[in-house]
């Protein structure tokens, strides 16, 4: 009769935790996530935010944080995948500005619902008068910093150039959101084992008015505008 095999009864004594497990909704599907694949998840979740700003990075990326907290990836290479995600996702806005040129960028927006051309030529204001500034701020404004490559496409502004400021920029921005998920990991962790069902409810209860709200204010404009507009005779 042979000796047991210890490492297989322990294993099976002892199976491995999956960290997300046990938090629901919105943040369980995001821990989920980045546990399954790690820091490369983290860089998907911003590539996925840049071209989806109603999925903010400041829910996504304290989750980085608080996995990095639980020894589940690295903290510094999971900002160095967030950046990459998110530079990434801003070369893929900067080509379709770059692709389409100014007249055409100005006409899909005219053509966009709920966008209006003040919006592009704002944009533009902004990126003329402030350069690579625009990019570096930018990139840590929400809704702005998914949108603001599209002028840097137009004017054709250097590539090299342009990628270093949306670096600077996304490693600044990511940096700080993880880092407070990092830092704040002993705090958050009971708060979302015991409510991270109703934080995830109200999350995306945050997004959907926000949209709303959004919605609602340029639908209102629009049928100002429309009512202010002479009618031919």
């Amino acid at each position: 009769m042979g000796s047991p095999d210890w490492s297989v009864t322990l294993a099976a004594a002892d199976p491995a935790v999956d960290p997300s497990a046990g938090y629901e909704g919105f943040i369980g599907w995001v821990l989920t996530l980045m546990t399954d694949l790690g820091e490369v998840g983290v860089g998907l979740a911003l590539l996925i935010e840049t071209f989806f700003p109603p999925m903010p990075s400041e829910a996504v990326l304290p989750g980085a944080g608080f996995l990095a907290y639980e020894g589940e990836m690295n903290v510094w290479l999971a900002i160095v995948a967030a950046t990459l995600g998110a530079l990434v996702g801003a070369w893929g806005f900067y080509a379709i500005g770059a692709l389409l040129g100014r007249d055409r960028t100005k006409w899909l927006v005219e053509k966009t619902p709920l966008l209006e051309v003040e919006d592009f030529y704002k944009a533009e204001r902004f990126f003329t008068r402030w350069g690579g500034l625009a990019v570096l701020v930018g990139r840590c404004v929400p809704i702005v910093r998914s949108f603001v490559s599209i002028p840097a496409g137009i004017e054709r502004m250097n590539f090299w150039r342009f990628s270093f400021y949306t670096t600077v920029g996304s490693a600044a921005w990511n940096g700080l959101w993880i880092g407070l998920g990092y830092g704040f990991g002993p705090v958050i962790k009971p708060v979302l084992e015991e409510w991270s069902g109703i934080l995830s409810y109200v999350v995306v209860a945050i997004i959907g008015l926000l949209m709303l709200w959004f919605v609602v204010v340029r639908v209102r404009k629009i049928l100002a505008n429309r009512q202010e507009r002479p009618v031919a005779r």
